[in-house]
Order: structure tokens, then C-alpha cells, then sequence
């Protein structure tokens, strides 16, 4: 998976744009993921600060894991 089909499977599944990014960064309170310094990372941002941090080799890896995680995160929120 890409990014591009990422952002596609979380238009599809209605998620709200303020609740992730797929840009890296520090957003507050935002599920992240981006590549830095040769990794692919996901993690939670809150207050300029990365939680949860996981890092992949892959693009592919990453995108899995961050699209396995929002979508188990909405289910137990019942959005989904």
C-alpha cells in the first residue's frame, strides 16, 4: 500500500483529515505517519511530542500498519 491508496481507503472509510497525517510532523493530537531518516514512521502526536512510535523499512509496511491501526481505533470507537 501507498500513501496515495492510504489517503484513498481513509476518504472511503469517512475519516475526518484533523484525525491524521500523512506528512509526518507534529500536528497535536493526530495519528502520523512519514518517512524520516531512511524509516517509515507511525505514531500518535500530542504536543510536539511522537507516542507510540513504530518504524518500518517499508512504505508498504507502514501504511498497513497505520490503515490495521485507525481502522481497529474506529471500530472500538465505534465509527466504523
Amino acid at each position: 500500500m501507498t500513501l496515495f491508496e492510504l489517503q484513498e481507503c481513509l476518504n472511503k472509510m469517512k475519516v475526518p483529515q484533523d484525525f491524521y497525517s500523512l506528512n509526518g510532523g507534529l500536528p497535536n493530537e493526530a495519528y502520523c505517519v512519514g518517512y524520516n531518516n531512511g524509516y517509515w514512521e507511525v505514531y500518535y502526536s500530542e504536543r510536539g511530542i511522537k507516542t507510540d512510535l513504530k518504524k518500518f523499512k517499508s512504505e508498504d509496511e507502514a501504511c498497513m500498519f497505520f490503515y490495521s491501526s485507525i481502522s481497529k481505533l474506529l471500530r472500538e470507537m465505534g465509527l466504523l
